[in-house]
Formats: C-alpha cells, sequence, structure tokens
C-alpha cells in the first residue's frame, strides 16, 4: 500500500504534468498585432475609452468599459486604446483587465510608461501594445523599455512630437505615433501630423493621434501615408461613443467617395 510521500509525488507529478501543458498552450498563443491589423484595415481607428482629460475634465465621468468597448468593436474599430492613469484621466489598469475579454481586437494601454514594471502590468492585464512617449524618456531609456516589451511579446507604439524626437526611432520599432497635442500646453495641431510625414520612415506604421474629429482631415492623413488614427475625445465627449464612431467611419467614408 502507497505510503503519503508515494501518494504526494504522484499527485505533484499529475500536477506539474498538467501545468507544462498549461503554459505551453498560453505560450504558444499568438498576440493580437496592432501593427498589422492598421496595416490591413481600411479605416485605421483606434478608438479610445478616455473618461476624463487634463484639458477638458470630465469627457464622460460614467463610461462604462462593459458597455463602450463592445459598442466600438461593433462600430468598426480596428483597435482600441485604453487610458490607465487614475489621477489625470479618471481610468486605471481593471479598466483594461474588463475590456479584454469582451473583444478580440488589439488593445493599447495608453499611459505615461516610466518603468519595465508597468510593462508586466500591461502584459497581465491583457493589452497587446504599450505606448512609449519620447518627451517623457530619455533615448537610452526608451530603448530599453522596448526591448523588455517585446521580450513580452507585446508591441510599442513610439509617440513623438517633434523632429527632435525622429532619433527615437529604431529599427525595431513597431509603430511610430505623431502626438498633434503638445503635451506641456496641451496646445493641439494637426499640422503638427502633416509636417513630420516628410521625415518618418516609409517602412513602419504611422498613426496620427489628438484632435482628429474632422473626416477630411483623417482621409488627408491618409494620402500622407498614415495608417491609423488614434481618436478619443471626440467620441467619449458624447453620450454614444460607438454611435459617434460608426456615424464618423460613415461620414469618412462618404468623404472618401466623393473626394
Amino acid at each position: 500500500m502507497p505510503n503519503d510521500t508515494m501518494r504526494t509525488h504522484d499527485i505533484l507529478t499529475d500536477i506539474m504534468a498538467h501545468k507544462r501543458i498549461e503554459t505551453a498552450d498560453r505560450k504558444t498563443n499568438k498576440p493580437r498585432s496592432m501593427s498589422e491589423a492598421l496595416r490591413q484595415s481600411p479605416t485605421g481607428i483606434i478608438a479610445e475609452f478616455k473618461r476624463r482629460s487634463p484639458s477638458r475634465d470630465w469627457l464622460h465621468r460614467t463610461a462604462a468599459v462593459s458597455e463602450i468597448i463592445p459598442a466600438y468593436r461593433s462600430a468598426g474599430a480596428t483597435a482600441l486604446s485604453i487610458l490607465t492613469d487614475e489621477h489625470f484621466f479618471g481610468g486605471s489598469l481593471h479598466d483594461l483587465q474588463t475590456a479584454r475579454p469582451l473583444t478580440d481586437l488589439p488593445i493599447l494601454r495608453k499611459d505615461f510608461i516610466t518603468d519595465e514594471f508597468q510593462l508586466y502590468e500591461a502584459k497581465f492585464a491583457g493589452a497587446d501594445t504599450i505606448l512609449l512617449i519620447a518627451a517623457a524618456l530619455k533615448r537610452r531609456q526608451c530603448t530599453a523599455l522596448q526591448t523588455v516589451a517585446h521580450s513580452l511579446g507585446l508591441e510599442v507604439l513610439l509617440e513623438i512630437h517633434s523632429e527632435n524626437e525622429l532619433d527615437y526611432i529604431t529599427p525595431d520599432t513597431d509603430m511610430i505615433g505623431v502626438n498633434n497635442r503638445h503635451l506641456g500646453t496641451f496646445h493641439t495641431d494637426t499640422n503638427i501630423s502633416f509636417r513630420l510625414a516628410e521625415r518618418l520612415p516609409k517602412d513602419k506604421i504611422w498613426v496620427s493621434e489628438s484632435g482628429l474629429s474632422d473626416s477630411k482631415t483623417l482621409i488627408e492623413l491618409r494620402r500622407c501615408g498614415y495608417k491609423g488614427f488614434l481618436i478619443g475625445e471626440a467620441f467619449m465627449k458624447t453620450n454614444d461613443p460607438g454611435g459617434a464612431l460608426a456615424e464618423f467611419i460613415k461620414e469618412t467614408n462618404h468623404d472618401a467617395t466623393i473626394d
């Protein structure tokens, strides 16, 4: 008759065998590539979930992830951006964790990343992409964080705002985001995306961020080479963000047809 030691060993062996299979299955799950989704999408809209903004205060204080994320997907979003900063934007990692099971679209954790710990948080919460802001990081630090993100299977959206930040771009950069909003003054000017388009590497996916509320501007940016358009306030300030996105896509398609 087997003793307790043998019985414990047998149970442990079974548990570890199952755990190896379980872990292998998780490791082989393909990450959702935001860059590839944007490359193939006819609209390229990254719809953002954002409750408030430092420049506008509350946009949608009672916004619920469980309602808006599925609505964004149904309306035709190519990818999603979720603000996880609590103090200035009213978000949280819980918002991202709540959104993950609700959609198969790529999700960007939008936050002010300063430490690799935040990358592990993003991965655990279900993000596919993280944002690295050149204005908030030294170049060497930015490159190091990018390397760690890639080791975790996360893509990187590198955000720049001026010509002075072009040297943050490396051969391994997945996507380049041009923020039309100055993060110091929060002044917004979409001409920044047009100006920097002449200097961006053609082999990268370009994303124009902030201040996009006019379908004609989006069409012009697409002609310049942009594949992605990160839009939040234009949708979140309404009572129906999903409906606002659907209407914006409809207007864009109409304007593109008659232009």
